[in-house]
């Protein structure tokens, strides 16, 4: 098997972090925020019970709560993104990288077939993965640019 071939097959168990700090709907927006801070992190998963239930991104206490005059004991679950995308462990990093790319977004939860929170894939998680540095470049590009990369003719 070809070192393209053998990338080509890498699970996202094998490069997501499953050591990630969470929040319940009920924590608050500044002890979200200090989460994020103490784990140099831009998003915190919401979880019930194991379960993942939302995501807070930085982006989600400026837009929605900061910007609509809301304060710092704001709940996160008046925050949250509920419509979440995830993967499971063993789905293709390709998956994660693919669903990145369509809806825009930099980080990817992984659930396992309960729903529950196993980890997370962050683009810096795939960069680690990548070897080649313009493969890095073009596919980082491509998740941060505007409009979703696989539909490029």
């Amino acid at each position: 098997m070809t070192e393209t071939a053998a990338k080509s097959r890498v699970r996202c168990r094998d490069i997501m972090t499953s050591n990630v700090k969470t929040a319940t709907r009920e924590h608050s927006l500044k002890d979200v925020a200090a989460l994020m801070r103490d784990g140099d992190m831009g998003s915190v998963p919401v979880v019930e019970g194991g379960k993942l239930v939302g995501i807070v991104t930085d982006r989600d206490i400026v837009v929605r709560s900061i910007a609509d005059g809301k304060d710092a004991a704001t709940s996160a679950s008046e925050a949250m993104t509920t419509d979440i995308f995830s993967v499971k462990p063993d789905d293709f990093v390709f998956e994660a990288i693919r669903l990145m790319g369509d809806k825009q977004v930099r980080r990817i939860p992984v659930v396992d077939s309960d729903g529950n929170l196993a980890g997370i894939i962050s683009m810096a998680d795939i960069a680690l993965e990548m070897e080649d540095e313009r493969e890095i470049a073009e596919t980082l590009e491509e998740i941060s640019s505007g409009s979703g990369f696989w539909n490029k003719k």
